[in-house]
């Protein structure tokens, strides 16, 4: 299926759903079934911590692009925070090997955004709300990815029914991404109905064969509930959507009055927030290994809408089915109105 817009002229894909990056979760495999099924395939920089890693893989997703002409795109996301120590290295490995697209989080995306036009590339920017937003706005950003409830990993406070057509009061000259909760076609029409331009979609990727994370990850996936979904900010120090598993509810969800000092504190908190961060990535890197009890698993509410492990495309080609099917559903229900 085939559904032209801005979104998707824009990005240079087929149809307009972005494979959304998802830390440890977002691989090659995935990034080239997502190419191929015509959509936009992005990764977490910080996936490839090793030297030559992330060079590589780009390298490999530029050939894959140009060799098989794939009616799909990719893309990486960058942590702009200044917590993030590979952030320069990263931009740098990127920019020199002109990665078509870029999702910004977590920071001021000035830089990343001025070297991105300088060879056409594009640079949408995760905004959970129009504060940050505006500063998005006023570098000349791109687009927006709306990171509303729902949504796994760094979730977002408001409903994207809200949160999208605020954005589209505010800014009305920058394209939208919906993301947080979106698994079905409903969800997508849903979106477009509240004024996206397209759709971000993570969690239900994590249960898909190419995933390399632990068979136990993909399960929970699969068996966890919307009410089995919990907000915490003990791994990064920033709200992080995860499943409810005992250890998850052993540690408890929120810092402690000191670290919350801490992270407030100017002399202190740059260097407490990267501590912080390196300990919650080491912690959920040792969740995702087979047979490790200590699981702190990232998940979006989204869980509720999948019940079994299926390969990406065919993931890709059932959502793309649910879209039409959901199009065709409301113009039946709309006959009746003048």
């Amino acid at each position: 299926m085939k559904f032209s817009n801005k979104i998707s002229q824009m990005l240079q894909i087929e149809f307009p759903m972005i494979m959304a990056p998802m830390f440890l979760v977002s691989n090659e495999a995935m990034m080239k079934s997502g190419m191929h099924s015509g959509i936009m395939a992005t990764f977490p920089s910080l996936n490839y911590r090793k030297e030559g890693e992330l060079e590589q893989l780009i390298m490999s997703l530029n050939k894959y692009k140009n060799e098989n002409k794939v009616k799909g795109n990719f893309g990486v996301n960058l942590i702009v925070q200044k917590t993030n120590p590979l952030y320069q290295k990263h931009l740098k490995v990127c920019t020199e090997n002109k990665v078509p697209f870029y999702i910004t989080s977590l920071g001021n995306p000035k830089e990343v955004i001025l070297e991105a036009h300088a060879y056409g590339a594009k640079v949408f920017c995760d905004v959970t709300n129009i504060k940050h937003a505006e500063k998005c706005a006023s570098l000349n950003c791109d687009g927006f990815i709306a990171v509303g409830q729902g949504a796994g990993g760094h979730a977002g406070p408001h409903p994207l029914h809200i949160l999208i057509p605020s954005l589209i009061n505010h800014f009305p000259h920058i394209p939208v991404i919906a993301a947080g909760g979106i698994a079905s076609g409903q969800a997508m029409l849903s979106s477009l109905a509240a004024g996206a331009g397209g759709f971000s979609i993570g969690t239900r990727f994590i249960a898909s064969h190419e995933a390399t994370v632990s068979t136990d990850y993909k399960n929970a996936i699969v068996n966890a509930g919307m009410d089995n979904i919990v907000m915490t900010n003990r791994i990064s120090g920033t709200p992080c959507s995860i499943i409810n598993t005992p250890y998850a509810q052993k540690i408890g969800y929120n810092q402690s009055w000191f670290e919350k000092l801490l992270s407030k504190s100017s002399t202190v908190k740059k260097y407490f927030k990267m501590m912080v961060q390196v300990k919650g990535m080491k912690k959920l890197e040792d969740s995702i290994k087979p047979g490790n009890y200590h699981t702190l698993w990232c998940a979006g509410k989204s869980v509720e809408m999948i019940d079994k492990i299926l390969g990406c495309e065919e993931i890709i080609a059932n959502l793309k089915d649910e879209f039409k099917q959901s199009v065709t559903q409301l113009k039946s229900n709309l006959q009746s109105i003048d």
